[in-house]
């Protein structure tokens, strides 16, 4: 099934959703976590890069003005649901889950000492952080992730 077209907006998450950034970031939506910012710098963040900010404080998304999302669920996977249901799916590639930067297809010859040997024995396919360098490849929990992407 072919990916949608659609894109999905950026989103700048606040600190009370670290679990679900690195759930977004896997499911490909360009998801920046600040957890040491005050609202107001928060705010200014998501308005200078045209972000949308999610967040969990009622106050702080109904502040006039604000392009926010409140998100009242307590559970990873029912905040992943609201989500997706207020701006759709991705429509991208998964990004890194520790700084949100794209990920590279690396070849497997690349991947050799830098991945843990038995991966390199089992694993054919690579990727890596254009921003932290880290490298990724489809483990056991890959197939359960791709379910949440339709």
């Amino acid at each position: 099934m072919p990916e949608s077209t659609a894109k999905a907006p950026a989103l700048l998450i606040d600190a009370m959703f670290g679990s679900l950034a690195r759930r977004l970031r896997w499911l490909g939506y360009d998801a920046e976590y600040r957890s040491d910012l005050p609202d107001e710098e928060m705010i200014a963040i998501a308005a200078r890069e045209g972000r949308l900010l999610v967040t969990r404080d009622r106050g702080l998304a109904a502040r006039r003005g604000v392009h926010a999302l409140f998100l009242a669920a307590a559970d990873l996977e029912t905040q992943c649901q609201e989500l997706m249901a207020a701006v759709g799916p991705s429509g991208a590639a998964a990004r890194c889950t520790v700084c949100n930067g794209e990920l590279a297809s690396l070849p497997a010859a690349e991947a050799a000492g830098l991945a843990p040997a038995y991966v390199l024995r089992t694993q054919t396919e690579f990727a890596r952080c254009t921003r932290c360098r880290r490298v990724y490849w489809p483990g056991t929990h890959w197939p359960g992730l791709q379910t949440w992407r339709t």
